[in-house]
């Protein structure tokens, strides 16, 4: 029984479920945890309750800090707070709660330090922050909760790295520590808490057995393409949109990336202009004011539609929406449920999506999405392992306050997930390049950051402890440009690189506006509204995500759906897709789930190999290279290289010898990571990669705010340590850290071997056919746009499909 809960639900009318009952029982019995629910179906309330009945059964209630909720987002921090000081205001206690992030101004952090409030909603920066602060120990010295919000977003990042390490420091301070974790369904839950709790501690799994309905509906286009090609972003199907935003009271739109958001919303009001002030568009690159005002025009329900990114996926606490508009390819199983959630965000209420694709065969994903979502294909997430760049920069934190012991310091993080493998030597190391710079930066007094006095490491230099606290997280991107409208209004950030490219006078879309560059100072673009219809689009680089595995999976058996059933049995997708599923069939093949499907094709422009694995662009990239490599090996040749989701081509001004290759084993696991070692430039991608690391790790300072430092000097700076670490290093941590990161994210080299190996079982079905498939199509498309980028290139390869078509 929970009392507080008891009475404040009573007064809403509502009845708790059993997962709150079951977590308010657990954090009663003293035991931590991890709590996996719907979307809407209240676990902040689930695991709150529990935390002020501890609170309140105590014989003598501490007056300092008692609860840390960790967030990873600072608008899902102000929600939390509102929804937990409701708490307080309708039972009338005395439990106060403060709010501080990035935003939050110097005084008021001042007074949460003197006066510290009973529960604290931050995120995993600002804790780190709170460590690098002088008598952080007596500050978190009666803490008994630390809560963490959206843990799955969390555990595959390094942000999640920093939640670990600051855990195994609150545990030392706190040894009765209780630690809850709130987290949306992943493939790896129990791995999940097991991260979160550590190693050693046991923790009770409550999941609520409450299964969300998702009423899924695949927009088909009037007319089929037989030969797709991506690049329509989905727009010609405005008109069948338009009916869902007037149908229903709120709608969002969800895009994969910013670029596409800006193209839809500025499309939408082209289409009807009636929606002007009743659509809005939602994405990370707005001012916070900007997004805080959708939000809260969300939450008053003043708005029609949202055209929005990722930016809304979270939690954060509007009014439900009536219904879910999936532009594009979800590329996974579980952002597509998070989204779909969107909608119908009450307890029993049905979650409306539409899923509208951009290409023909985009339309085969209506199927496996439902396929996932019906068979529970859900992702797992990968976690970080050794991340030393992180590691490195929290040993400065705690010297730049109390400073620490080596030994104590090497126990406590041998007992996260991160660092359990770490040996002595290498913790040692780090303490080396903290101290010393390392075995070759020893001579720069610059890198010589903390001294060891009694066998405490401390930071001693009013210089160093600012700059490192201006460098602490680990969140790393391209340097920014803040967009400013000529009177001064803030619009938003945008990548330095796009505004590299353009000239005073030129124009693009941001914010939903056409805007015009007026000049660029320092670190803003400084603009004015512009007359017109056309401009550029701003692309972000971090808009460009792979399929999931499991997505692939899925993909991969609409195959046996076709092989299996007859077409009056087909999903609506897939009959709607026949006569492309028929011209494939006729000119090539139609592979089973269990084949592979490798075309071999000759045009005017070359030598064609297409693979279909199904397996997701990123992973397509690096197959291709790897077979390219073992191609030329067999006979000298230079290879140009396309992949979209579906599959890849090698193209070659020469004959390519295919069969010899599939005699040696062109798909065998086989020495698989020498050939991508030698096959794809791993060092350049290695050095890239190192310049996230090494600004994480403090060997490249970031810059002061307001004033960043430019990407070609980061670049630059990194890229000169990269070469001396190579050079009279090899074994340096941090280099050996970018190599394994580039194998294990951006090449994903698990799951490329993986591939391999699931082909390696499967029936390669070699085809020749006269000309491009629908399935070549595509493939072939992202090559010739970038053989023609300075031409017309769409309207050259329409004529080349028409003439496929006839």
């Amino acid at each position: 029984m929970n009392v507080f809960a008891d009475t404040w639900f009573f007064n809403k009318g509502w009845q708790p479920h059993r997962f709150q009952q079951d977590t308010w029982a657990a954090i009663a019995d003293g035991r931590s945890g991890l709590l996996n629910a719907p979307t809407g179906y209240g676990k902040t309330f689930a695991v709150w309750f529990g935390v002020l009945q501890r609170y309140y059964r105590m014989e003598r209630r501490k007056k300092g800090l008692h609860c840390l909720w960790i967030t990873p987002l600072k608008a899902l921090s102000a929600e939390i707070l509102q929804a937990t000081r409701r708490v307080s205001e309708d039972l009338e206690l005395d439990y106060r709660i403060g709010l501080r992030t990035g935003d939050t101004d110097i005084n008021e952090r001042q007074r949460q330090r003197k006066a510290p409030p009973q529960a604290l909603i931050t995120t995993p920066e600002s804790v780190h922050l709170l460590l690098a602060s002088k008598g952080y120990r007596d500050y978190f010295s009666e803490l008994e909760f630390v809560v963490v919000d959206e843990w799955h977003e969390l555990v595959g990042s390094k942000r999640g790295v920093l939640v670990e390490l600051a855990l195994s420091r609150l545990r030392t301070i706190c040894p009765a520590l209780r630690v809850w974790g709130i987290s949306a369904t992943i493939g790896n839950l129990e791995e999940a808490m097991d991260i979160l709790l550590g190693a050693e501690a046991e923790g009770v799994l409550v999941q609520a057995d409450l299964k969300k309905d998702i009423r899924m509906e695949t927009l088909l286009p009037e007319a089929l393409e037989k030969f797709p090609w991506a690049g329509h972003l989905g727009t010609k199907m405005i008109n069948q949109v338009l009916p869902i935003i007037y149908a229903h009271q709120s709608t969002l739109l969800f895009t994969n990336t910013r670029s596409q958001a800006e193209i839809w919303y500025h499309q939408l009001l082209a289409a009807a202009p009636d929606l002007a002030g009743a659509i809005a568009i939602h994405h990370g690159s707005l001012s916070n004011e900007l997004r805080a005002w959708v939000e809260d025009a969300l939450h008053r329900g003043i708005l029609k539609a949202v055209v929005c990114t990722s930016s809304l996926d979270l939690g954060v606490d509007f009014r439900p929406v009536d219904c879910v508009v999936q532009i594009g390819s979800p590329k996974g199983v579980a952002r597509f449920i998070q989204r779909a959630g969107r909608s119908g965000h009450r307890p029993g209420e049905t979650s409306k999506i539409y899923f509208l694709p951009t290409h023909s065969l985009e339309i085969m994903e209506g199927a496996a999405i439902r396929y996932a979502v019906y068979n529970g294909l859900l992702e797992q997430r990968l976690p970080y392992v050794r991340s030393f760049d992180v590691l490195v920069q929290y040993m400065v934190s705690l010297a730049v306050s109390d400073g620490f012991r080596a030994d104590e310091l090497y126990a406590e993080v041998k007992r996260t997930h991160c660092y359990a493998s770490v040996t002595r030597e290498e913790f040692d190391e780090c303490l080396l390049l903290v101290t010393k710079g390392g075995r070759t930066l020893d001579t720069y007094e610059e890198f010589h950051k903390v001294v060891a006095e009694n066998g405490r490491y401390q930071v001693t230099s009013k210089r160093v402890a600012m700059r490192h606290r201006l460098s602490i997280g680990a969140i790393v991107s391209d340097a920014m440009m803040q967009v400013k409208l000529l009177g001064g209004k803030h619009l938003g950030t945008i990548e330095e690189w796009f505004i590299s490219r353009l000239q005073p006078g030129d124009t693009f879309w941001f914010s939903g506006r056409l805007l015009e560059l007026v000049r660029v100072k320092d670190i803003q673009a400084v603009v004015r509204p512009a007359a017109g219809r056309k401009g550029a689009v701003p692309s972000w680089m971090g808009g460009r995500f792979p399929i999931s595995d499991n997505f692939g999976i899925a993909l991969r058996h609409t195959f046996a759906e076709l092989n299996e059933r007859k077409p009056p049995a087909y999903p609506a997708e897939l009959l709607f897709l026949q006569p492309l599923f028929d011209e494939q069939r006729r000119i090539s093949e139609l592979p089973a789930e269990d084949e592979l499907l490798v075309e071999y094709i000759r045009t005017r422009y070359g030598h064609h190999l297409f693979v279909f694995p199904f397996e997701g662009k990123l992973v397509h990239e690096g197959m291709a290279a790897v077979i390219a490599y073992r191609l030329s090996s067999i006979r000298k040749a230079s290879f140009s290289i396309a992949s979209n989701e579906y599959g890849f081509e090698l193209l070659c001004d020469d004959p390519i010898p295919l069969e010899e290759a599939l005699r040696r084993g062109l798909f065998s696991t086989e020495k698989l990571f020498d050939d991508i070692r030698n096959g794809i430039n791993i060092r350049e991608m290695a050095r890239r990669k190192f310049r996230d690391i090494a600004g994480i790790a403090g060997l490249v300072f970031q810059g002061y705010p307001g004033k960043p430092m430019k990407t070609k000097h980061l670049q630059a700076n990194s890229g000169l340590f990269f070469s001396v670490f190579e050079d009279y290093d090899p074994g340096n941590l941090l280099l050996r850290q970018a190599y394994d990161e580039v194998y294990d994210f951006q090449l994903e080299a698990s799951r490329m071997y993986k591939a391999f190996d699931r082909i390696s079982t499967h029936r390669i079905v070699l085809q020749r056919p006269a000309n491009l498939t629908p399935f070549a199509f595509p493939v072939f498309a992202e090559s010739f746009r970038e053989r023609y980028s300075n031409e017309d290139w769409q309207a050259r390869l329409e004529k080349l499909k028409a003439q496929l078509e006839a």
